[in-house]
């Protein structure tokens, strides 16, 4: 499906990048991990001989895995999206000692203004490690983690490791070689399984990444402005899709 590529309102998209991404960047890397319950090992039957028990392994976020062949009916068709432009905001947490963070961020929503899918590279100041954050609507089959795509290249993994009401997240290592090829790419398709077992799949353009990851931080009132102008056009074009369907849907009068 063709997915019509505009811009969304100031608002909304500040809520889901800014406040959200950035809010957990400033925790200073606190996770809750999003476990996969384990079942209770079974008492083993009278009979049996007793065996010593084992030392048990301290749980480990779950590991991305392929979903089975059957799982997957087939792709879930998305609506058309709305994207935010790549923006570039900085900020510190409030602690004494809290560093400056950076995120280079988009997001895509309904017509409706419903969040659907958001990515954003986060780099902490002084520090070599990078994460570029991606962020799923729930819920999701958890198990099965998540897939990234640039382009035609190979898929990279990568597990949950928090929910919250409207999103899971996932993270992969923002290594050179990735942000390179981010850079250079031209679409970055994100995947999961929901929780009828089928591939849900979001496309994010690439363009204009290196540049807004690059350039100075964005203004926000400038930001806000430009997003104003552009809804402001959405709106009319929604105003214009209402009158068009109404019109189709009217009753035509008899023939004499």
């Amino acid at each position: 499906m063709t997915h019509r590529i505009v811009s969304a309102p100031a608002r909304p998209v500040r809520w889901s990048l800014v406040t959200t991404v950035l809010a957990l960047a400033f925790l200073g890397g606190r996770r809750v991990i999003a476990q996969t319950p384990q079942p209770k090992p079974k008492t083993p039957p009278k009979a049996a001989p007793k065996t010593p028990k084992q030392p048990q392994a301290a749980p480990q976020p779950p590991a991305p895995a392929e979903p089975p062949a059957q799982a997957a009916p087939g792709p879930v068709q998305m609506p058309q999206l709305i994207y935010s432009p790549w923006a570039k905001f900085c900020g510190k947490g409030q602690a004494a000692d809290a560093k400056q963070v950076c995120f280079t961020g988009k997001d895509a929503r309904t017509e409706a203004g419903v969040p659907v899918v958001a990515a954003a590279l986060i780099e902490p100041d002084g520090e070599p490690k990078k994460i570029f954050r991606i962020t799923l609507p729930s819920p999701l089959q958890l198990q099965y983690g998540t897939r990234m795509i640039v382009d035609q290249q190979p898929p990279l993994t990568a597990p949950f490791f928090t929910c919250f009401t409207n999103g899971c997240m996932a993270d992969y290592e923002g290594t050179p070689e990735l942000i390179a090829k981010l850079k250079k790419g031209q679409m970055l398709t994100i995947q999961a399984i929901n929780l009828a077992g089928s591939a849900i799949s979001f496309p994010l353009p690439l363009a204009d990444f290196g540049k807004a990851n690059e350039g100075p931080p964005t203004d926000p009132k400038v930001f806000e402005e430009q997003q104003r102008k552009l809804q402001d056009e959405l709106q009319k074009r929604a105003q214009q899709a209402r009158e068009k369907l109404e019109q189709q849907q009217a009753p035509t009068a008899p023939k004499q």
